[in-house]
């Protein structure tokens, strides 16, 4: 990568780096050690309490730390990078900053940097060169007028999307962005307490506590049968898009609430998890089949249901109106189950061919 050779360092059972094989790592590449790329809090959905430790093995060998700022919600107005010790950070402003994200959405922020790295910028942060160079010292004029230049043409970034943040941050002010991180890791506690008496939550703090996201754990289904994509299938049926599966963990889902859910929501999120444990026991218990089942055939779509030919162990009611909300605002999905992996490994192109284009001109 860039000229680079990438060296993954252990991580614990609970989740947190390894210290012991990130001092060996370092030490056996004191020499040619250039930084390290760290997640704050963790992808793991906990927060790194040696985070400081971590950043001075980095810097005691001469290295860098860049810090995976995709998190911030769980930091905003409660603590600062820089504080830790990185070198580097980028501001995600999906999630954190109010800007859609998903389905191929822009994943876009700045990238702050310490002082000592200000002059190895690659374009001064201003459409007016003249004014932001006046700004800095003499030396720093000087490295900057040898840096590579701007990489983008846009020296702010799109003003589609930054003006959303931009409104959000003044909405909000200080106390309020505080606020609303607060409120991010206490949702995220929240459904964790409730989903672990039914699936497992893997990781979790000193004080049984996570971040701003708890991975549940699914794995233990796989002996009947059961997979993790099975249970995301099935809550479509429910009315939700399922979370992140299989990453970082795979036979996980990857929970991440952010701030902006009502508690009613969340309870109906933990309600439909609740629910399809239950038709997951029932499998294990030998009542439903193992292959013909609610989680193997969902989801259930309107012409699934509206079929005067229904030969499936288990009534329609049950397929497509599995708890009281569905009857309220019922969300039908418009295929059934596809292959994702054959999807993703056999793309296609939906565009005309080239002799439409022909034939027009």
């Amino acid at each position: 990568m860039a000229g680079f050779k990438v060296v993954p360092v252990a991580t614990l059972k609970d989740g947190d780096v390894d210290l012991a094989d990130l001092r060996a790592k370092a030490d056996g590449h004191a020499r040619e050690l250039a930084a390290l790329m760290v997640t704050y809090p963790s992808t793991h959905g906990v927060f790194e309490t040696t985070i400081r430790e971590i950043c001075d093995i980095v810097h005691s060998h001469g290295g860098q730390v860049y810090m995976d700022g995709a998190n911030m919600n769980a930091q905003v107005g409660l603590s600062r990078p820089g504080d830790y010790g990185a070198d580097v950070c980028h501001l995600n402003l999906h999630k954190t900053f109010c800007i859609p994200h998903g389905g191929g959405g822009p994943g876009v922020g700045p990238i702050g940097v310490a002082k000592h790295l200000a002059p190895f910028l690659p374009a001064l942060a201003s459409l007016n060169v003249e004014a932001a160079s006046s700004r800095l010292t003499k030396n720093q004029r000087q490295d900057a007028s040898a840096t590579v230049g701007p990489v983008a043409a846009a020296p702010y970034g799109s003003a589609s999307i930054l003006t959303i943040s931009w409104m959000y941050i003044r909405m909000m002010g200080a106390d309020g962005l505080k606020r609303a991180s607060e409120v991010a890791i206490l949702n995220a506690n929240y459904i964790a307490k409730r989903l672990d008496p039914h699936f497992p939550v893997l990781f979790k703090g000193k004080h049984g506590l996570v971040a701003h996201e708890c991975i549940v754990d699914l794995r233990q289904w796989k002996r009947i049968g059961i997979e993790v994509e099975d249970v995301a299938k099935r809550l479509m049926d429910y009315g939700f898009h399922a979370p992140t599966i299989s990453f970082p963990v795979a036979g996980t889902m990857m929970i991440e609430p952010t701030e902006s859910e009502s508690k009613d929501e969340l309870d109906r999120f933990c309600d439909a998890m609740t629910s399809i444990h239950a038709e997951i026991e029932a499998i294990a218990s030998g009542k439903h089949d193992r292959q013909n089942n609610l989680l193997k055939n969902a989801p259930h779509t309107a012409q699934q249901i509206a079929s005067e030919k229904w030969d499936r162990p288990y009534t329609r009611e049950q397929a497509a109106f599995p708890a009281p909300w569905t009857r309220e605002h019922k969300f039908w999905p418009a295929v059934a189950r596809i292959d994702n992996v054959y999807g993703d490994r056999n793309l296609f192109c939906s565009c005309p061919p080239l002799e439409e284009f022909n034939e027009e001109l």
